[in-house]
This record gives structure tokens, sequence and C-alpha cells, in this order.
């Protein structure tokens, strides 16, 4: 009954925490490439603050909708960074987390006869992020990384696990980034792998049900074919023997 309610709960959720998850990405856009100034500045981070107490939300409902809380409680700690970091003033910057979590989160059911689409758009958005959050802790700091497009070119040589060394991070923050990108895009690969060979496997049980089932149908087939022969030779001989006592 718990179960069901959360994933209930996670169905209504999906697609207006997504949206929230989207204005939380322009929002955290805006503020690292245009640093913006008043009006601007107090928006986006009223959007940020917004998005983020929806996630808030969405904890606290699963939390106390599910019947086992301590063992959901250590299975979903990156949903508690989500809700607990941007709290923390100098781990701000990993709010990326919060897209990436609810991409893994939605990834079975999405991935469906989708893995190229899924593959590409996740490692698109997640590279994107990282490039934001490691700018963000590089500018100014007389690294190598102070535009974003060395920013985005070290998320994807970081995510791809290829690192050149040709950009590095220099700052402890940006160094944390590092390492969740990392993480994550291993993890994004472990999911990606996972859930496309659960759907292999599934196309092929779907054949092999299809090929049996077709295989009873011709034996049956062939079996009342046999019967209908059995009595055509029984009436056969009947006839036979008939006409030979007349004789």
């Amino acid at each position: 009954m718990y179960g069901k309610r959360v994933a209930q709960w996670e169905r209504a959720v999906e697609w207006p925490l997504m949206a929230a998850a989207c204005l939380f990405l322009a929002a955290y856009a805006v503020q690292i490439l245009a640093r913006p100034d008043g009006v601007v500045a107090a928006i986006a981070e009223a959007v940020l603050w917004a998005t983020w107490g929806g996630f808030l939300v969405d904890y606290i409902v699963r939390l106390m909708l599910t019947e086992h809380r301590w063992r959901w409680f250590y299975r979903h700690l990156l949903d508690l960074a989500i809700v607990v970091l941007p709290l923390l003033r100098p781990l701000r910057l990993m709010r990326f987390l919060t897209i990436i979590a609810l991409i893994q989160r939605n990834a079975g059911s999405m991935l469906r006869g989708r893995v190229v689409v899924y593959t590409v758009g996740a490692t698109a958005m997640t590279i994107f992020l990282a490039g934001l959050a490691v700018l963000d802790a590089e500018q100014g700091s007389g690294g190598q990384i102070s535009n974003f497009g060395d920013a985005v070119w070290w998320a994807f040589v970081t995510i791809t696990t290829v690192g050149y060394g040709d950009f590095v991070p220099v700052t402890p923050t940006g160094r944390v980034v590092a390492a969740g990108l990392m993480v994550g895009g291993i993890a994004l690969i472990g999911v990606v792998t996972a859930t496309l060979a659960s759907w292999i496997v599934e196309r092929v049980s779907l054949e092999t049900d299809r090929s049996a089932a077709a295989t009873e149908a011709q034996v049956a087939a062939l079996h009342e074919v046999v019967s209908d022969l059995r009595i055509e030779i029984r009436e056969l001989r009947e006839s036979l023997g008939s006409r030979r006592s007349v004789e």
C-alpha cells in the first residue's frame, strides 16, 4: 500500500518537478552567465529558492508516505543532498545535482525504446550544468577555466573520462564539482547500460514467448488434423468391412 502511494505521488509530480527543474536551470544559467544586478538578480534568486522549496516538499512527502522510512532515507541520500546543499553557501554550486537526480529518477520510464534520445539528452544536460557550476567556481580565481566555452570543454572531457588535463579546476569548490561530475557520469552510464540491457532482455523474452505460442498453436492444429485423419480412416475401414460382409 505504501509503495503504491509513493508511486502515485511520483507520477503526479513528475511533470511539475520537471517544469520546476527547467525554471531552476534557466535562473541558474542567468545567474552564472549574465551576472545580473538589481531586479533580475532578485528574480533569479527567488526562482532558485522557490524551485528548491518544491524539491523540499517532494522529499518530505515521499519520506512520509513510505513504510520503511529509515531504509528509504539511506537509499535516497542524493535527494537529501538536493535539499541540504542549497542551504550551505560554500556548496551551492552543487545544485546541478538536482537535474541529474530527476533525470535518473525517471530513467526507467523514459528510456523504453528511446535509448539514444535519452542518452544524448541526459549527457548534454549534465555537461551544460557542470560547465555552469565549474565556471561559477573558477571565475576570478586566476585558473585556466575563465569562460563558458572552456568550462563546457572541461566538462565534456571529464564526463567521458578522457581527461586531457588542458583545463583543470584549481578551487576547492571546482574540484568538488569535478568529483560530482565524475560520479554523475559513471552513474548515468550505469543507468543507461542497465536499462538498455533490461530492454534487450525484455524484447528477447517477448519474441521467445511469441515463438512458443506459435509452436503450441501449430502443434494443436496438427493434433486436430491427425484426429480427423484417424476418424476418416476408421470410417473407411468400417465402410470396407460392410461391403465385404454384403458380398
